[in-house]
Order: structure tokens, then sequence, then C-alpha cells
């Protein structure tokens, strides 16, 4: 799972998500890529689910990047507690997603291939996503 080796604070306080997403929003290494369509928070657990099934699906060929990195922490008070004692443990590593962020570039795949493994990757998210490739990168959402 990807998390910080280490932060400054423990825990944060949540935030807000909004506006769209003015930095990663084009390709830079690859020639195809997912981009969120509308805002959302992703997990440490669905980024590396989602990288599990696009190197399976095309059989760890060609290079896959991962440009988004969980360094926000959620917390959670056990099961069954009273309110009360103060905020709850770390529980994930999260990071706020915009419109327009760029989530996983490939390259050096057919893009049939590429846009199948994007795909079920796609299915992974906990929001809309789109595929977009190198000629389209320059429209922003």
């Amino acid at each position: 799972m990807l998390m910080p080796k280490r932060t400054k604070w423990r825990k944060q306080q949540k935030g807000r998500n909004r506006g769209k997403s003015f930095r990663g929003n084009k390709i830079e290494f690859g020639d195809i890529a997912i981009k969120a369509v509308e805002a959302g928070r992703i997990d440490s657990r669905q980024i590396e689910a989602a990288r599990i099934t696009m190197t399976r699906k095309i059989n760890r060929t060609g290079k896959t990047w991962i440009r988004v990195f969980p360094d926000k922490p959620l917390t959670a008070k056990p099961l069954e507690t009273r309110m009360g004692k103060g905020k709850g443990a770390v529980d994930r590593w999260v990071m706020n997603i915009k419109p327009g962020r760029i989530i996983f570039e490939m390259a050096g795949v057919e893009e049939e291939l590429a846009r199948a493994a994007l795909t079920l990757a796609i299915h992974k998210m906990p929001f809309k996503c789109k595929i977009i490739t190198a000629k389209d990168s320059h429209e922003l959402y």
C-alpha cells in the first residue's frame, strides 16, 4: 500500500475538495491515460487494486505510471465506541482528486490492449473517469 514514510502531523482535518485540477492534468510520460471526470477521494487500496488489474491485463509489458499519491490520513474510531474520547486512529491514506486529474498513464502497449486494461482500472475507481490519449491531452476537462 502507498503511504508516506513520515509526516509532520499524524492526523489532518477533512478539508474540502472543490474546483478543478490545474496540476497533473496533462499526460507527461505515457501515450494513454485515465483522467478523473468528477471529484472524489482515492484510497491507497484502490490505487493498488487498479495497478494490479492493469499489469495483469497487459502481461507486464510496457510501462505504467501512477500519477497520484495518497498523503492524507483518514481516521476512524473503533466500532461500538461511545462518542468522545478524542479523534480516532489513522485508518487509511487517501488523496483528494479534482476533475481533470490524471491518475494512471501507460506506454509501450498497443492502444487496444491499453484501453482494455485502463477500462478495468476505471471500474476500481470510486468516481467517474475517462480514457484519454496524448493527442487529447490538451483538452482540460
